[in-house]
């Protein structure tokens, strides 16, 4: 039996790396896509025919006809946001009822996972997360004490168990103190939105994606969020509420291990982060402002403006390890397009010591190490091809290949699909 293979795709820094862009490149090679974790608070920005579009919970192959689309039971799901996404789809004239699968393990964001995420955002003073309060992880907490609901309870004396969830949480926010909200107009556009779920294909994905591979299918794992914000290998408690890396993949949709065969690691040519949380190479300066506004680091879903910095190559060397990346994709390569001098950071200087390792109390005292590299100050935007690129920005690259010991196959030179230059 002609067995299908399983690649997966995600982002090694804190995200925001460009994975929708790089899925939708990617989509045609596959016959499903899928994506496997997060929520609504990661939005994948892409462009192409004079457009914009950002997905929030539905995966970034579904503007490429005839390709299956699913999102895992790793993934947490608010209705009423999933059906603004989709009518917004829709009306763009992308038909999505044949092609999009949900599975029913999926949990389902409530109104008050909301209000607690800004009660508990809020009772944590200076600790503050900087959650987007879209109610992640209040969601995921719920789900790893088995109190969730999940898509599949919609079909089954769905108001009782809502209720019953609803009471707990209010409860919980009376003892927080937080009492000062109103859900009753949310809650009314929420029902309105399970009830719009309930128009798709609500299947057991598991084994949708087993029978897909078994028929010999090609499927692409999308991740949302970064390796740097996975909840055990990320700056920890500044991460994310789900395992973003590649093993993610295999608890977020069933996959086995062994079905594993390319991942593909998103990196920025420089790096960014939005929220609180440590963030080694962080420029204050006006190089970090012009990489900012260069790159239009502006959060995708939220608008908060994204805090900038040179590469960090000791994180990156950390994300290729854990998620066993096989091949790396660079992404926005044009913004570094006017600067005379590029910086990498190599190494960390901890307690007057130098380590080339990602270590465990990343937010103490670290001051990356740097080696400068000449910049190509030329506008590759319009390049169609490698053999075009400065002879500065190849050795960019080069450089960048040999410190991760992973070839980079693809690099992005602008936001739209046609600057992209595969590499042979």
């Amino acid at each position: 039996m002609n067995k299908g293979k399983v690649d997966v795709l995600l982002g090694l820094q804190w995200g925001d790396e460009g994975k929708g862009k790089v899925v939708d490149v990617l989509t045609p090679q596959y016959d499903v896509i899928a994506r496997f974790q997060g929520g609504p608070n990661a939005g994948h920005t892409l462009e192409f025919e004079g457009q914009k579009y950002v997905l929030r919970s539905i995966p970034s192959g579904i503007f490429q006809g005839g390709k299956i689309n699913i999102i895992g039971n790793g993934v947490v799901m608010a209705p009423d946001l999933f059906m603004e996404e989709a009518k917004d789809l829709e009306r763009s004239g992308h038909d999505l009822r044949d092609r999009l699968y949900i599975s029913k393990k999926a949990h389902l964001i409530m109104p008050t996972h909301r209000v607690l995420d800004a009660a508990l955002e809020a009772a944590k003073g200076k600790g503050k997360v900087g959650t987007t309060g879209k109610g992640i992880g209040p969601t995921y907490t719920d789900k790893i004490s088995r109190n969730g609901l999940r898509i599949g309870d919609i079909f089954d004396d769905f108001e009782r168990k809502y209720l019953e969830h609803k009471a707990r949480h209010e409860k919980m926010l009376s003892q927080l103190g937080y009492t000062n909200y109103d859900i009753s107009e949310v809650e009314k556009k929420w029902m309105e939105g399970i009830e719009y779920v309930k128009q798709f294909h609500i299947v057991d994905s598991e084994h949708e994606i087993n029978k897909l591979l078994n028929e010999g299918k090609s499927i692409l794992c999308e991740g949302a969020q970064g390796t740097m914000l996975d909840v055990d290998f990320g700056s920890y408690p500044f991460v994310t509420s789900s395992n973003t890396i590649c093993a993610g993949a295999c608890t977020g949709l069933g996959i086995g291990p062994n079905k594993i065969g390319e991942v593909y690691g998103i990196m920025k040519a420089y790096c960014t982060r939005v929220g609180a949380g440590p963030f080694p190479t962080e420029l204050f300066d006006e190089t970090g402002a012009k990489i900012r506004q260069l790159g239009h680091e502006y959060g995708a879903v939220t608008g908060r403006e994204r805090r900038c910095g040179w590469v960090d190559l000791v994180a990156l060397r950390y994300s290729v390890m854990v998620n066993g990346v096989t091949k790396l994709i660079m992404m926005k390569s044009d913004v570094l397009d006017s600067f005379d001098t590029i910086k990498a950071c190599v190494a960390y200087k901890k307690e007057g010591k130098e380590i080339d390792y990602f270590p465990y109390d990343i937010e103490k005292d670290l001051e990356p190490v740097y080696v400068e590299l000449p910049g190509w100050n030329t506008d590759m935007t319009s390049m169609t091809e490698e053999s075009q690129f400065p002879q500065a920005f190849k050795d960019y690259v080069a450089f960048i290949e040999k410190q991760l010991n992973t070839p980079i196959v693809i690099i992005s030179i602008g936001p739209d699909r046609q600057q992209t230059i595969i590499r042979q």
